[in-house]
């Protein structure tokens, strides 16, 4: 009777997110109680006002907790069926799903792209609120672009064509060449899947992602469903921001999901599921190095790396980084009143899921990271994760 009531106490415990210990990257422990109670310092000194986190052991949630508000103005507490705008957590859950296209035999990563569409890609003509492709109509280069330059980010497109001073998109650097993070290659990778499969992008996401790993509370466009329980992005000052609820799925941003889902993806990403063998290992392969001061911004530019120097990378769909506790993957996603960050570490079966509504919510991750597992690797400074009381933080 002792045995079973342990094991139910057990398994009462792992479903709240509350396990005996956590193991750390320097196989260290933390309890979930001195996580909750410094998650909760960090918070209330940065003044985030919302978060969800969860950790990783074994390649299984072993601590998943909701903090602060969905909604600062009305007092909605944040819980872990909360819906999120994901922002580019929507570029890996894309990535993942053009593999199980690849596995299908639906593409190929390096045929180029222009060889599955009837017609010349600038002769697809748009209207004025969509991308089309006429920009680039003299720059043949664009006929070199294959699906895997799109998920590794080299395809020499701007990250999006309104950030430009014209607002026309072109081709910055020879495909395949230069790391440049872009959404509009990710964009481009979308439109030519609805071309071959003759269905829009939300529902291949159901079909080939959503539905297989019961991430029931996922899209790429607003559902309805969702109304009962999302959370609203917030300024520094924890003023809301207006609401997006996005019609058109875009492969780049346009997810919607919360951290209860996003476990399941994440999950996925750690394991293989649904994936082959093949294909999952490919995804955290070093396709090409990272060598820019910066991600973003005026230093995304400046060159401080070499590629026997560097140890950020990309994969297809997420960023690697080589660590004296082996090569780990990263997403992020960020917009005004949103910040989130994942990052796993599969040779020590680790790793942390982070989703944030608040413009300060960035700040605290360099210490959450340490403190929730060890992970003192995360390149803060190049993803612009500048902690709250930097330069004087002393982590």
């Amino acid at each position: 009777m002792k045995a079973i009531l342990s094991l139910l106490l057990a398994c009462l415990l792992t479903v709240t997110g509350f396990t005996q210990s956590i193991k750390r990257l320097n196989n260290t422990t933390i309890t979930p109680q001195a996580l909750t109670a410094r998650i909760q310092q960090l918070m209330d000194t940065a003044r985030v006002t919302g978060m969800t986190v969860t950790v990783f052991n074994h390649d299984k949630p072993v601590y998943v907790r909701a903090f602060g508000f969905a909604d600062k103005t009305t007092g909605t507490p944040m819980d872990t069926g909360t819906i999120f705008w994901a922002c580019s957590y929507s570029k890996a859950v894309f990535a993942y799903c053009v593999m199980k296209l690849v596995d299908q035999h639906i593409i190929d990563l390096d045929t180029p792209l222009v060889k599955y569409l009837p017609k010349s890609l600038p002769d697809y003509v748009f209207d004025k609120k969509s991308r089309g492709y006429q920009d680039i109509r003299e720059d043949h280069r664009y006929e070199k672009i294959t699906a895997r330059m799109c998920l590794d980010h080299t395809t020499g497109f701007p990250n999006y064509r309104g950030f430009e001073e014209d607002v026309k998109l072109k081709i910055k650097s020879d495909p395949g060449t230069l790391y440049g993070y872009s959404g509009e290659g990710m964009y481009l990778l979308q439109f030519v899947l609805e071309q071959l499969t003759g269905k829009g992008y939300e529902a291949i996401a159901q079909e080939q992602v959503f539905k297989p790993l019961g991430m029931t509370h996922s899209s790429y466009v607003w559902q309805n469903t969702f109304d009962a329980n999302h959370c609203l992005g917030h300024d520094t000052a924890q003023h809301a921001y207006e609401f997006d609820a996005r019609t058109r799925a875009h492969a780049a941003g346009s997810l919607y999901t919360s951290i209860t889902d996003w476990n399941r993806f994440l999950t996925a990403m750690l394991t293989g599921e649904g994936l082959s063998r093949k294909s999952a290992a490919a995804m955290f392969q070093a396709q090409i190095p990272i060598l820019s001061k910066k991600q973003f911004g005026p230093e995304a530019w400046v060159y401080d790396k070499t590629p026997a120097t560097t140890n950020i990378f990309y994969g297809l769909g997420v960023g690697l980084l080589k660590t004296p506790v082996g090569t780990a993957f990263f997403k992020e996603g960020h917009s005004e009143g949103w910040g989130h960050y994942t990052i796993a570490f599969p040779e020590k079966q680790t790793a942390i899921a982070i989703m944030t509504n608040s413009d300060n919510g960035e700040d605290i991750f360099k210490a959450l990271l340490e403190t929730a597992i060890g992970d003192v690797y995360t390149p803060w400074y190049w993803e612009n994760y500048i902690p709250y009381n930097y330069p004087t933080a002393k982590y």
